[in-house]
């Protein structure tokens, strides 16, 4: 699309000429006679530029461009016939990237304009890539390991297609971002993006749900309704948890995906959309074929891209980039004052398993900043993290008390001299045991029966006595 280009000035005539010295260029040319009118129109269409004239019969032109939000502000061409050191100042500092004074030559005019498109087209270039990939980001997405990278790579070649994205991945690892993240790099990242949780919806009302229905259509539907599809249209449908659909609503997703269109609950006219699907579930997509659970026409329809996000313990030092954002953005709803966390929270946010992943994690942020209103997070205020009961291969190697006590080397004192003062026999037992989990703290305290935040205390309790 041609940028849009908004001509406030009160004179007609001079409006008239300004539109035709840009007939050349190809641009899309509205006016405004006030600025009443002109903020209006900035409102509803958001024009790429504004060539501003200064003295209008309302308001001063420069009060409309003080209005402006920065952060979604057009490029602006301040006109006047009245310029002063003063005023260009004032309207540079305000934002503008030009300033003119009347009367204007075509070509000036023509070369002012193109060049003031051309740096609004570089801040948004650089704006899209700041969001994409800033500080290990792509787009919602935050990490920098090599597993992401991976899913990041995915997303950018199926952004220029039509093709059906399937994401697996354990309950909060970020599924719905990731399907965002897809949306937005392609070429609907403009158009709707609807989101319908498949598990949230009873079976009975899901065909609705989707296809939307009529008035009248069953007991409740006391008004005509657009489903999601329809919403979609021109965008992107993200069918969240699609393994938990009823497997007779399946035959209608199929004949949806397979041909674009659908019929509404309780009508025959037959709706025709243009959207893209991506969907998504926690479960293990082949059992729940094999279980009868799921079509698998309907699968394979579906499993076109493939993306699985891998669980949050695996990502190394992603916990530390995702706990970081989250502090800040949690902060900020919360009006926390927060600063920074210590090196013995991300020792601790590192080593813990995370069995929650993503949810789990910005759940215990807001705990310990709704608890603890103090600028920098330390490793008392973590509260007490639940063990994994899920097994792997690295925690099964130290798995009972019965091992431990095998490694252990103390004895019990067999006269007075030989008893210890209680913290320091503790202490040595306790370091014997974070010795024998290879410095990790978490299954240490799960062996102790202990929370890790216990166990941290204690270690910066004793570095003060000593």
């Amino acid at each position: 699309m041609p940028p849009t280009v908004l001509i406030v000035e009160d004179t007609q005539s001079l409006a008239m000429l300004y539109q035709s010295y840009l007939l050349p260029t190809g641009v899309n040319t509205l006016v405004a006679s006030d600025g009443a009118t002109a903020i209006d129109i900035i409102n509803k269409v958001h024009p790429d530029l504004i060539v501003l004239d200064v003295m209008l019969p309302d308001m001063n032109g420069l009060d409309i461009l003080a209005t402006l939000e920065p952060e979604n502000c057009p490029q602006v061409v301040v006109l006047t016939g009245h310029a002063t050191k003063e005023m260009a100042i004032q309207a540079i500092k305000l934002g503008a990237s030009d300033f003119l004074e009347k009367p204007i030559e075509a070509d000036r005019f023509r070369i002012t304009v193109n060049n003031a498109l051309k740096i609004k087209n570089l801040k948004q270039t650089v704006t899209q890539y700041k969001n994409k990939y800033e500080n290990g980001k792509y787009f919602d997405l935050i990490g920098s390991s090599k597993q992401m990278q991976s899913v990041y790579q995915i997303i950018s070649s199926a952004s220029v297609s039509k093709a059906t994205v399937f994401i697996t991945g354990e309950s909060g690892t970020g599924k719905e971002l990731c399907a965002r993240a897809v949306h937005q790099a392609s070429n609907r990242a403009n158009q709707p993006f609807v989101a319908l949780n498949c598990a949230a919806i009873p079976k009975d009302l899901i065909e609705s749900e989707i296809f939307g229905h009529l008035k009248g259509a069953f007991t409740g539907a006391i008004a005509n309704r657009v489903g999601a599809a329809g919403q979609a249209n021109g965008g992107t449908l993200f069918l969240d948890e699609l393994c938990e659909m009823d497997i007779n609503l399946q035959s209608k997703l199929l004949r949806f995906i397979q041909t674009g269109s659908y019929e509404q609950v309780g009508s025959e006219k037959v709706v025709k959309v243009n959207v893209r699907f991506v969907c998504s579930t926690n479960r293990d997509p082949l059992v729940e074929v094999e279980n009868g659970r799921f079509r698998e026409d309907l699968y394979y329809r579906l499993h076109v891209i493939p993306i699985e996000l891998p669980p949050l313990r695996e990502r190394g030092q992603d916990i530390i980039e995702i706990a970081e954002a989250l502090f800040v953005k949690i902060a900020k709803d919360e009006s926390h004052p927060y600063k920074e966390i210590s090196e013995d929270v991300k020792q601790l946010l590192i080593q813990y398993s995370w069995p929650g992943n993503v949810r789990q994690l910005e759940n215990v942020i807001r705990n310990v900043l709704v608890l603890n209103p103090e600028q920098y997070i330390d490793i008392d205020m973590i509260p007490a993290l639940p063990e994994n009961t899920k097994k792997t291969p690295e925690r099964e190697t130290i798995n009972s008390t019965a091992q431990l006590m095998t490694d252990t080397t103390f004895d019990l004192p067999n006269t007075q001299n030989n008893i210890k003062a209680l913290w320091l026999a503790e202490k040595e037992y306790i370091e014997h045991v974070i010795k024998i989990c290879s410095s990790n703290i978490p299954k240490a305290a799960s062996l102790l029966d202990v929370s890790p935040s216990t166990l941290y205390r204690k270690i910066k309790s004793w570095e003060e006595i000593q």
